[in-house]
């Protein structure tokens, strides 16, 4: 049985309730029977999911919408010290909790397994949460995107088993204690919290510290960042750590990934025991995130063939190449990839599912300090596709910075040889798309921010 509501949770005021992390831990405690409540500044999917929940979810930020008997507010980084729920809660004197503080209470008593890296915990943390429920096992899980089967980001389970993403971008993963941890890769990201590779290897040293004594750590052998933390923790005590990946020297080691169209096959050796199984979204890196699953869900005791089966039965996250429809002869699929690395994962897989098809891209950037860092990769990864659109810069939670604009991917992507066109204006870029595609081709929309609106509304196009 899954522990109860931690007390200062009973009856907490989330601010920002509709984002990805945060939604996930208020369903939760919805599920476990607290009096939620929050804000958000929009309605949304979300929202209404968390009101069906019994969660009472206002629209827009005001010091009215914080209950005078709030027990606590949940706040996430992106929440401003001036936001007027969180001036009142100090007028209050109630406690502040960061949603990762709040996640980590619900994992207390449970055998926990945190997903970190720069890329690919969405995808990996999903894998689990659908093989272990397949699996009968009902475990609970928090992950920053919706799945495709149950449409949800968090589920609140009978099981003893807690799945959860662990966010390295405010190094918010070190309030988890795991009994497994798996690390994907470990690249120079969020740049706004982090100034060199330096910083980040020291933050997931914090990460692997911090999982129990006798626990698991789940490492990727092939990636630089991930072979470096494995060589910086590989000697402590009273931790295993387990790599997998293509590498001759990895514990688990993949033989062979064979793309089938949009699924994979993927043959590995674990404990000496030759596996073959099915990955079913497309790319080599979807693979090897399947194989993180498999070697992370093994270290908890699940019998490998059980698990490989069960990890076949995973069919993608909303926003992870997810297929939003075919009209035309054209089919539209929607990416959430918006570093360098992501996109040319992405957009190899996408290369080889079109199958000699055009692939044409629909690129938003995502918030100004990651453009002025990695702009130039940015650009060079766009050279994959055979033409591209780029929007303007999605800002999220940041303020412009004088000098960066999308003409810095624009110009990189030109200067690799990329057929790159400006759409400023959001709503032209169905209309452009629609007058570009052909029967046969990919469109891919691709970006953190709301890029993902586009996707329907090119179908549209095309249908007409």
């Amino acid at each position: 049985m899954a522990p109860g509501i931690p007390a200062a949770l009973e009856r907490p005021h989330f601010i920002g309730i509709g984002g990805a992390g945060m939604s996930g831990i208020a369903k939760i405690l919805a599920q476990r029977g607290a009096k939620v409540a929050g804000s958000d500044a929009r309605e949304s999917a979300t929202a209404e999911a968390l009101r069906a929940l019994g969660a009472t979810v206002h629209i827009g930020h005001a010091a009215g919408h914080l209950a005078d008997d709030a027990s606590c507010v949940v706040v996430s980084s992106a929440i401003r010290p001036d936001n007027p729920e969180l001036v009142r809660a100090a007028e209050l004197s109630l406690p502040v909790v960061h949603r990762s503080d709040a996640l980590a209470s619900l994992m207390d008593g449970l055998r926990a397994i945190a997903v970190a890296g720069t890329h690919g915990k969405t995808t990996t943390t999903s894998m689990l949460a659908v093989a272990l429920s397949g699996l009968g096992l009902d475990p609970s899980y928090a992950i920053g995107g919706d799945l495709q089967g149950p449409g949800t980001n968090a589920v609140h389970g009978e099981g003893d088993i807690f799945v959860a993403e662990a966010d390295e971008s405010d190094r918010s993963f070190h309030a988890y204690a795991p009994q497994v941890a798996i690390v994907l890769n470990a690249e120079l990201d969020h740049h706004a919290n982090y100034a060199s590779m330096e910083e980040i290897h020291e933050s997931f040293e914090t990460f692997v510290g911090k999982i129990l004594p006798g626990g698991t750590l789940v490492v990727s052998a092939d990636q630089a960042g991930a072979v470096e933390l494995t060589r910086r923790v590989r000697d402590r005590d009273s931790l295993t750590v387990v790599s997998y990946g293509e590498a001759e020297d990895a514990d688990v080691r993949v033989h062979g990934i064979t793309p089938h169209g949009l699924t994979s096959e993927v043959a590995v050796v674990l404990g000496g025991e030759h596996l073959v199984f099915t990955v079913s979204v497309p790319g080599r890196h979807y693979a090897l995130n399947a194989v993180a699953a498999l070697a992370a869900g093994v270290a908890l005791g699940i019998p490998a063939r059980d698990l490989a089966a069960a990890l076949g039965t995973y069919t993608g996250v909303k926003r992870r190449l997810q297929l939003k429809g075919e009209a035309a002869g054209v089919q539209v699929i929607d990416s959430y990839a918006h570093h360098p690395t992501e996109m040319t994962a992405d957009l190899e897989a996408m290369r080889g599912a079109a199958a000699g098809s055009r692939l044409l891209v629909v690129f938003q950037p995502h918030l100004f300090s990651r453009t002025q860092e990695l702009g130039a990769e940015m650009g060079r990864a766009l050279a994959l596709a055979d033409a591209c659109a780029v929007l303007d810069i999605y800002p999220a939670r940041e303020d412009p910075l004088p000098g960066v604009t999308s003409a810095l991917i624009i110009d990189a992507a030109k200067a690799a040889g990329a057929d790159v066109t400006a759409v400023h204006d959001k709503a032209r870029v169905p209309a452009v798309v629609a007058g570009m595609a052909k029967p046969g081709d990919l469109v891919l929309t691709m970006g953190a921010g709301d890029v993902t609106d586009l996707g329907p509304q090119i179908l549209d196009h095309l249908s007409n």
